[in-house]
């Protein structure tokens, strides 16, 4: 399986946020980021899991784990991406992991606890950092989690140590967005395994 992480410094978290979507905390680049980890042409990819990690405002952080299967992909699809972020986060609920669609959960917990928890199980993290060894040197792990950040970055408070437990990895000179660089690493994993 594919995991991706998704941070974004500003994202909202709670459900009440604006119709529109770059006002309301950039959350239009969570957005794109999760139509680009599960679409392709005529089909949604079975062997992808998102882990959305906001931290804006009024209550963060807010850790969304999402995985498309039969069940629930009726809920979600590309012209809904947004409304099915502000369910999710509407239906948090202190103090618990709540699933709030088959395979989709809503729980407070920070950008290092996630981290640490999919390190805890054995997967193999990737940081995607300009001065990290070039993809298409570097040996890939098939079940494997690859860290993105949103239009500001990564927390500095933990970037410190995410890159002591994470490989960085580069996709070349260019610094792509988010999305971008998803669907280029989507390719390069697609033509590997």
């Amino acid at each position: 399986m594919r995991e991706f992480i998704y941070f974004s410094s500003t994202a909202p978290t709670t459900g009440n946020f604006s119709t529109n979507l770059k006002e309301a905390g950039r959350i239009d680049i969570a957005c794109h980021f999760l139509i680009n980890a599960f679409f392709v042409s005529h089909a949604i990819r079975p062997d992808v899991k998102v882990h959305l990690i906001f931290y804006g405002k009024p209550d963060p952080p807010k850790h969304l784990e999402i995985s498309i299967n039969e069940k629930n992909k009726k809920f979600f699809s590309k012209k809904d991406v947004s409304g099915f972020i502000r369910r999710m986060l509407y239906k948090y609920k202190k103090g618990c992991k709540n699933e709030v669609f088959d395979s989709c959960f809503i729980e407070k917990k920070s950008f290092l606890e996630v981290i640490e928890e999919l390190r805890k199980q054995g997967k193999q993290i990737y940081l995607l950092d300009p001065k990290g060894e070039n993809i298409k040197q570097t040996k890939l792990e098939k079940d494997c989690v690859f860290i993105f950040g949103d239009h500001e970055g990564l927390p500095p408070k933990e970037i410190k140590k995410i890159k002591k437990i994470a490989k960085k990895i580069s996709l070349g000179k260019i610094t792509y967005f988010a999305s971008q660089a998803l669907t280029i690493l989507q390719y390069e994993l697609d033509s590997r395994f």
